[in-house]
């Protein structure tokens, strides 16, 4: 009986240590700053706005924000973390702030809606967009992809 009582004790002895260094473990490796400095993945929301009259869009991907209309080139920005309004979520109002080559501010603001329309079509979307590109503003409606 001894016997098993002083193997019960041990064992846990022995299981209590082990969880002491694993938690020591994790405490040196998360605290380390080459682990917190690690990229982690950054889930990005993806968008798709559309403007008639004139017709343009711009794709929101990881790879980047690309602007594009029948009339001229596209013009592709680096993705941007979207700014959300000051009290806010980030649902309800997105705000990309882009810079082009020539150091213009280009804007695009997706905004939550009940209900925005293209003037064109029957489709309903979700969200209202203004894109602002140097000096031009255009306004549209954005879903997600």
């Amino acid at each position: 009986m001894i016997s098993r009582k002083l193997f019960a004790t041990k064992s846990l002895q022995i299981l209590a240590v082990g969880v002491f260094l694993l938690g020591m473990i994790f405490l040196i490796i998360t605290n380390n700053p080459s682990f917190a400095n690690q990229k982690q993945p950054v889930k990005v929301d993806e968008f798709i706005s559309r403007g008639t009259e004139p017709f343009w869009s711009v794709e929101v991907t990881k790879n980047g924000i690309v602007y594009s209309t029948p009339d001229a080139k596209k013009q592709t920005f680096p993705y941007v973390k979207p700014l959300s309004a000051s009290g806010r979520t980030l649902d309800t109002v997105r705000v990309y702030r882009m810079r082009s080559r020539n150091n213009n501010h280009n804007v695009l603001i997706l905004k939550k809606q009940d209900i925005c329309s293209d003037g064109m079509s029957d489709k309903e979307y979700p969200y209202s967009a203004t894109f602002i590109l140097g000096n031009t503003v255009l306004d549209g409606c954005a879903e997600k992809k």
